[in-house]
């Protein structure tokens, strides 16, 4: 089984529905699971798979309300 190709900026772009500069704003500052490759991003689905369940997780404990 081969491994799953590298996804560009506009690949997490449209798989995650937002803008290519969101992107490239969230991984520049270390939010989204990137690395360079040439000096272009590159992201594995699997990592992002994995930050997406993070980023729900952390939104279900935000609106836990711990009155």
């Amino acid at each position: 089984m081969q491994p799953e190709p590298a996804m560009t900026v506009r690949d997490v772009a449209g798989y995650l529905n937002v803008d290519e500069k969101t992107v490239y704003r969230l991984a520049k500052r270390g939010e989204l699971p990137g690395f360079k490759v040439a000096g272009s991003w590159r992201f594995k689905r699997a990592d992002l798979d994995a930050w997406i369940d993070q980023q729900k997780q952390a939104a279900q404990d935000n609106s836990g309300g711990g009155h």
